[in-house]
């Protein structure tokens, strides 16, 4: 039998348990071929499952390889937040460094690790976006999809890593009640090549300056709790509308609640190279070995 790996699971996007978006992460991925650890992520049935490997970079501190049940992802957010966070737990980098290269399929990838009194929180440098205009037909479907109506300008695709379709509701009240169609949903999404549908919606009072949804029901993950790439995508996507909603270049987003996973992202954009970064805190809940690969 081969040696046990090195196995953890936390919920990213929460300072607690049962919050955010849970994710496994094999710490001791070596050997392990792109079939086994497909199977991996099917066996844990989380939205991501991540493998860490040493770097093939020299610059770069550490390797992600991140699965759905279905497919690799050459980037996730809150698999590239928590396997930063499991890095620096697990010794694979050390806790004193505070700033991160993280190598993963969509390339190399900024993290900035900062320590708060009550939290370790990861911000991890999302890849650069890229954005095209949805047009009459699919704002038509999409619209049908989520059963409401949308203006031309409210609805984008936005792929920085995965792609989104991205949707602005305009208030956090219509993203909280949203019933969509989500065999709709999946359609759209395998006819156009998004890993999902992403909304938001102003908050109108507290801490938080949005509420966000994630539908992936195409990759068999019907409402993700927590979404670091759809986050980004959206950050982008409000970039390139020159801000006119006065978001600004720095706020927390709310999503997760209406599926009982309540988290906060810290989205953030730099203001001279347009770069965004989403970052959040970690909980563990599961420490132990990986016995039969």
């Amino acid at each position: 039998m081969p040696p046990p790996r090195r196995f953890m699971q936390l919920d990213v996007f929460s300072s607690r348990l049962f919050g955010g978006n849970p994710l496994a992460v094999v710490i001791d991925a070596e050997g392990l071929d792109s079939a086994t650890m497909q199977a991996i992520a099917r066996w844990t049935n989380l939205s991501e499952t991540a493998f860490l490997l040493p770097p093939t970079q020299a610059q770069a501190d550490y390797r992600v390889r991140i699965f759905t049940p279905r497919q690799e992802l050459p980037f996730a957010g809150h698999p590239s937040v928590g396997s930063a966070w499991v890095a620096i737990e697990s010794g694979r980098v050390p806790a004193a460094k505070k700033a991160l290269l993280q190598e993963c399929a969509a390339g190399l990838l900024p993290v900035r690790v900062e320590d708060r009194d009550d939290a370790r929180l990861i911000h991890v440098q999302a890849p650069p976006a890229t954005l095209a205009a949805v047009d009459d037909t699919l704002r038509g479907r999409l619209a049908a999809a989520l059963r409401l109506s949308i203006a031309g300008e409210q609805a984008s695709h936005v792929d920085n890593g995965p792609r989104w379709l991205v949707c602005d509701l305009r208030e956090a009240g219509t993203v909280r009640t949203l019933q969509p169609d989500m065999a709709a949903i999946a359609a759209l999404c395998g006819q156009h090549g998004a890993v999902g549908v992403s909304v938001f919606g102003r908050e109108s009072g507290g801490d938080m300056a949005m509420a966000v949804r994630a539908f992936c029901p195409a990759d068999g993950i019907p409402e993700d709790p927590v979404t670091g790439s759809a986050n980004a995508a959206i950050m982008a996507f409000l970039a390139e509308r020159g801000d006119r909603d006065g978001y600004g270049l720095r706020y927390r987003a709310s999503q997760g609640r209406e599926v009982g996973r309540d988290g906060c992202v810290e989205v953030a954009r730099d203001a001279a190279t347009g770069a965004v970064s989403i970052g959040g805190a970690c909980a563990p809940g599961v420490r132990g070995e990986l016995l039969t690969v």
